[in-house]
């Protein structure tokens, strides 16, 4: 068989030198930029030669195709095949989102709890009776028994019948007592009780709760003093409670069913009964001062035993004084004669004591004429006569004369 380059020389070579032109015009061809025409002179100025247009014509597309199909992929790549990766950082951070919400709900509530811890510690060392404070760990379950447990017990110095209450006002009083857990009867259950008094009208009554828990004083005659927001104290008189702690205000008054003449006073409890975490148990009744008071109350009882002894070291002065004092009874005067005797009444029938030296001025002396009406007499009376031996009296002499 006869070669191929043998068979078309002829042609090739041809071929070969119009491929050779062609290329060594368009090495010496440039294109101007200015006209967009190609020009030989190489004084035309500067612009681009033929052959490498052309060459960027030939490979520009292949370029574009190529540069496309890159972008292409790296597209598909990224926001397809890659999702698994983007699937799990979604699950990664809702995970760490809800983990941030609970740490934000438990940093809230104990920031909560340290505010009403702060009040509770603030009213606990201000307070006059020693108390011991106790969380609400849980209550009855029923709707009809209002009362609740509280994680203090015997072991903490707790009693039964010892008052539970908070800074804002009495709760109820402790029932059952266990080692480390105790039972409160809340102040609004019906079997519960506590001796109360209107602070402005000062009526005293009996505080109790309703089936519905809600608080009422029972026991009252009708008053027309007693108003709504009056404020509810306790009386002290239960035993329990110790006087003066706030129960509430007066919301409403509705005339007793069962006794026209008495009246039940609704009141508003000043303790939220129905949202407690910390209360306070009251332990001892006997007050408890700080140092200061105590060393203020040592110098008043100081102060006043001194000037208890200060008094009877002048009584006792005084009874020595009278005891050396010359007495001023006389020995031979009759009692009720004495001069300075106050502890016998006087006798209206007893006569005065008659003067020494009486004169006209004497109780009982004769009434002398003045001088100068001697000689006149009243009209219609006849003029008395004058005695020529009638004696002076001792008033008139003159000195170093004998009557």
């Amino acid at each position: 068989m006869e070669s191929f380059f043998v068979r078309y020389r002829n042609l090739l070579v041809l071929l070969a030198i119009l491929v050779a032109q062609i290329v060594g015009l368009a090495v010496q061809v440039r294109r101007v930029n200015s006209t967009g025409r190609a020009s030989l002179d190489p004084n035309d100025g500067p612009g681009v030669r033929l052959i490498r247009l052309w060459a960027e014509a030939i490979v520009s597309p292949f370029e574009r195709a190529i540069h496309g199909s890159k972008l292409g992929v790296q597209y598909v790549w990224s926001d397809y095949f890659d999702l698994r990766n983007v699937r799990h950082q979604n699950q990664e951070l809702q995970r760490t989102i809800d983990r941030l919400r609970l740490e934000q709900a438990q940093l809230l509530e104990d920031a909560r709890q340290g505010q009403r811890l702060q009040g509770l510690l603030g009213f606990q060392e201000k307070y006059i009776y020693s108390t011991v404070a106790a969380q609400a760990i849980g209550s009855s379950g029923s709707s009809q028994s209002h009362v609740f447990y509280i994680d203090k017990g015997s072991q903490n110095g707790l009693k039964p019948d010892m008052a539970v209450i908070t800074p804002d006002g009495i709760v109820g009083k402790v029932r059952d007592v266990f080692p480390h857990t105790a039972q409160v009867l809340a102040i609004n259950d019906q079997t519960s009780g506590a001796g109360v008094i209107l602070e402005t009208t000062r009526i005293r009554g009996i505080l109790r709760g309703d089936v519905d828990g809600q608080l009422m004083i029972v026991g009252i005659l009708a008053d027309e003093r007693i108003k709504p927001g009056e404020t509810v104290l306790t009386a002290g008189g239960d035993l329990i409670f110790p006087r003066g702690l706030p129960v509430g205000v007066v919301e409403k008054v509705v005339r007793d069913p069962e006794r026209d003449a008495f009246i039940d006073v609704m009141v508003k409890s000043a303790a939220h009964l129905d949202q407690l975490d910390e209360v306070l148990v009251i332990t001892s009744m006997q007050p408890r001062f700080s140092d200061q008071e105590q060393k203020d109350i040592e110098t008043s009882e100081e102060v006043k035993g001194a000037e208890a002894q200060a008094i009877k070291d002048q009584l006792k002065a005084s009874q020595i004084m009278a005891e050396h004092l010359p007495g001023l009874i006389e020995p031979n005067v009759p009692a009720d004669q004495q001069p300075l005797n106050d502890d016998t009444p006087p006798n209206p029938m007893t006569p005065p004591p008659q003067p020494l030296h009486p004169d006209r001025f004497s109780p009982g002396a004769a009434p002398t004429p003045d001088v100068g009406t001697d000689s006149q007499s009243a009209p219609g009376t006849a003029p008395k006569p004058e005695s020529p031996a009638e004696p002076q009296s001792g008033a008139q002499k003159g000195p170093g004369r004998n009557p």
